[in-house]
């Protein structure tokens, strides 16, 4: 079900869809765009124009170029969740330094336990997934008790890195609050390259607020889920990418900056 405010950008985002379709990706593929290691080294120039980025799926999650808020594409339409909170319609012509895609078709379906919080959704939603070694695509929609989110401004050069941003990043608290949560659930194999583990995003249904999840307790919603079992990674071929080293293991800092415990 979309949401309403996406109802009538259902029509406009088909329509440049269609038009990008020639470079499309397989339509149970995971696409991602450069790696996470990669983002948290500082690497915040757009390296794919979001109108690309579009031609290899319809849901996903990510960031802008220089770290200039949260992404959410849901139903085909880009989203940026501001550092100020707000939400506005993203050009194609925008680009992203970090983002994963694809073309979301539910698998599964589940109602979700009320009163369920983040750390506990996590856990249950680990019991049903049939192999933890595989991608998922999660999508939850309903309504929350509580939402806990945060976002990021535009970073200047010289950028600090994420960990430094984290450290300031805005936050936005939310109760009896309506909307979706788009993300994926990324095998353990991907350390370095994704994020492990949950990484979601938040909309509220009238599109107007939303980010990165930091908590959340469920009033009443359900799961839609979606395996994938291929992976496409775009790599910058930019001579800043060429130039970071990527032998760190920076999983300390992915931590602090997800706020996971």
């Amino acid at each position: 079900m979309k949401l309403p405010c996406l109802k009538k950008m259902a029509l406009i985002g088909t329509f440049l869809l269609f038009c990008w379709m020639p470079a499309m990706a397989g339509q149970d593929t995971l696409v991602q765009v450069s790696t996470i290691d990669a983002l948290l080294g500082g690497l915040y120039d757009g390296t794919m124009a979001i109108g690309e980025l579009r031609t290899y799926g319809d849901f996903g999650i990510g960031t802008f170029h220089r770290l200039n808020g949260e992404m959410v594409m849901v139903d085909g339409v880009v989203y940026r969740v501001r550092g100020d909170g707000g939400v506005e319609i993203v050009a194609d012509t925008d680009t992203t330094p970090f983002a994963a895609v694809t073309f979301f078709e539910t698998e599964m379906r589940r109602e979700i336990p009320a009163g369920t919080d983040f750390l506990a959704f996590q856990q249950w939603l680990d019991t049903l997934l049939p192999n933890p070694n595989l991608f998922y695509a999660v999508r939850l929609q309903g309504r929350f008790r509580v939402m806990k989110t945060r976002s990021v401004p535009a970073q200047s050069k010289p950028y600090p890195a994420l960990t430094e941003v984290a450290r300031h990043q805005p936050e936005f608290a939310f109760e009896d609050v309506e909307g979706v949560v788009v993300g994926y659930r990324s095998p353990a194999f991907v350390k370095g390259i994704g994020v492990t583990g949950y990484h979601l995003h938040f909309l509220t249904s009238d599109c107007l607020t939303g980010g990165h999840i930091l908590a959340f307790i469920v009033q009443q919603a359900t799961v839609d889920i979606d395996q994938t079992s291929e992976f496409l990674l775009r790599l910058p071929e930019s001579t800043a990418f060429s130039g970071i080293d990527l032998s760190q293991d920076r999983s300390v800092d992915l931590q602090q900056v997800e706020q996971k415990h």
